[in-house]
């Protein structure tokens, strides 16, 4: 991408730390707390890892005015197998609903323990036609270390009436990925760490690789990893770009369970990409199908 074209397309989709405080009373405000936390999984479980609500530390303390969304225990599809799957229209409008998002709230979105879980909910109310939400650069972490306010009062906002208008296009399933295999207008991106993608050592997914001819931008290189806050774009356009990820190509991410592939998408939409789209089920589907392609280093 030419470096003139480097620029934040949709800047109101990040919000810092201190314009956040400063906003705090504004009446069409939507502030939440999306964390969840990974552990390892419970033995003979089969399962990749332990999924565990960030809602005990929300109690504790949150910024002041936030709700808290469990993203698996309300805003997933938990009739299947697999975790944090995109749920139905119903259901998410649903619990939009009841968290007092509507037509003209602002939603900020904020996580500990990684963004993801912040740019995962993000993704999923864009693809609910739902554009006014952002993310709080730095999250929980860089909000606690400028000692800024906060609270323990258990908080909501007025139940309104969320509309979706799904844009089903902001995600795909594995046939779709299959397809896009011999397309070569698409390029397939593993937000993964590097060597979860060379397919080194066991993997807690299933079986050890990537999607055929997927290429590696791991989600946390395009992270600070003292300040939690986003790389500036510059460094995360040199990163798609060194890995072949093109701005006129269809862009398929992917990750283990569909969340940190969000943190990728965040940056590519950041960066004026246009087509893109998620594989919901990700390594936790595809690694386990023994009749998809595996690929190895």
């Amino acid at each position: 991408m030419a470096e003139d074209t480097i620029r934040y397309h949709h800047p109101d989709a990040l919000v810092q730390t201190d314009w956040l405080e400063a906003h705090l009373g504004d009446a069409n405000l939507r502030i939440f707390d999306c964390t969840t936390h990974l552990l390892p999984a419970e033995a003979d479980t089969g399962a990749p890892y332990r999924i565990v609500s960030g809602k005990a530390e929300y109690d504790a303390s949150h910024i002041p005015g936030a709700g808290f969304i469990d993203l698996q225990g309300e805003l997933s599809d938990n009739s299947t197998k697999l975790s944090f799957m995109l749920p139905s229209a119903e259901q998410f409008a649903a619990m939009m609903s009841r968290c007092g998002v509507g037509e003209g709230a602002h939603v900020v979105l904020y996580s500990a323990d990684g963004i993801m879980w912040a740019t995962r909910v993000w993704w999923m109310l864009r693809a609910f036609g739902f554009d006014n939400a952002a993310i709080l650069d730095g999250g929980w972490e860089k909000w606690q270390a400028e000692d800024r306010p906060v609270s323990t009062a258990a908080c909501g906002y007025p139940p309104t009436r969320f509309v979706a208008r799904p844009r089903p296009e902001l995600f795909v399933g594995k046939e779709q990925v299959r397809a896009a295999l011999a397309d070569t207008g698409t390029v397939i991106v593993n937000a993964l760490p590097p060597e979860l993608h060379r397919g080194a050592g066991l993997s807690r997914y299933g079986r050890p690789g990537r999607v055929p001819g997927s290429v590696n931008v791991p989600a946390g290189r395009l992270l600070d990893r003292n300040t939690k806050t986003f790389v500036p774009l510059a460094d995360a356009s040199a990163k798609f770009s060194a890995a072949g990820v093109e701005s006129s190509k269809n862009v398929i991410c992917y990750c283990g369970g569909g969340i940190s592939a969000t943190v990728d998408l965040f940056m590519l939409h950041q960066l004026g990409y246009k087509n893109l789209t998620l594989y919901d089920g990700s390594m936790g589907e595809w690694a386990k199908d023994n009749s998809l392609p595996i690929e190895t280093d």
